[in-house]
């Protein structure tokens, strides 16, 4: 079990944030990689089976497992074990982990978000713990800072999938007017600006690096999200990739 299948497992599952993987420090590659392909693996869990209960079944393993590979190590497992010593050596906070799995139930059914308050609980529970778990991982401490730059991202990478969502027969969001989707693109970019004050490991931060782009786009051309056209040039991906890489700003 190595950091190498895992990020195999990125490779395929979120060429993204492999990019952003490859990109960041050596040293910090091996603790991303396991970090990614745990998310990849509960990002997937709710779409593997057309049974609800299977794929409920699937995340709640993933639970049991986190909480058992806190203590010691469990059965052997591409992810699950490198998940598990990085729990220990890192001592990740399980809140974070349970909760990113407790999340994803909801991709399981097709009903809307309770409200607002709940879409953005979900996206800091999914993305803000991620980024939370990376910056731990490599060394950062401001959990709220990294909460805050994750919450931004998963929204940009939320709204950018909207039409495949709707095409699941999914609500993705609670009020799709233009004027409702450019304050979540507003907030959004108020959750950067609040990232902005902390100083976040460079490794960790680099998943974000389309982030603003995304969500000022979506800010200005709200009526892009609905059309599935929110999507930013090759050429400015490689040079907010380079930039952040370079600067560590986003």
């Amino acid at each position: 079990m190595s950091a190498e299948a895992c990020a195999a497992i990125v490779q395929r599952a979120d060429p993204e944030r492999f990019a952003a993987l490859m990109a960041a420090p050596v040293a910090d590659r091996p603790v991303l990689a396991v970090l990614y392909a745990f998310n990849a693996e509960l990002a997937r869990a709710p779409w593997a089976s057309k049974e609800p209960m299977i794929a409920e079944m699937r995340l709640q393993w993933w639970r049991d497992t986190v909480e058992a590979e806190a203590s010691e190590p469990g059965p052997a497992h591409e992810v699950a074990s490198p998940l598990g010593k990085l729990i220990r050596t890192k001592a990740l906070p399980l809140d974070l982990l349970d909760g990113l799995a407790q999340a994803r139930v909801w991709d399981i059914y097709r009903e809307a978000h309770a409200d607002e308050a709940a879409f953005w609980a979900y996206l800091r529970a999914t993305g803000g713990a991620l980024m939370a778990l990376a910056v731990q991982a490599t060394g950062g401490g401001n959990r709220e800072g990294a909460l805050a730059l994750g919450t931004a991202q998963a929204l940009a990478n939320y709204l950018r999938a909207v039409p495949a969502l709707e095409d699941q027969g999914r609500i993705p969001l609670v009020d799709g007017r233009p004027e409702a989707v450019a304050a979540l693109a507003f907030k959004g970019l108020e959750y950067l600006d609040i990232a902005k004050k902390a100083k976040l490991p460079r490794g960790a931060g680099l998943a974000a690096y389309l982030t603003r782009p995304v969500l000022a786009l979506a800010a200005r051309q709200p009526q892009l999200v609905a059309a599935g056209a929110l999507e930013v040039p090759e050429f400015t991906r490689r040079k907010n990739l380079l930039w952040q890489s370079l600067t560590g700003r986003f």
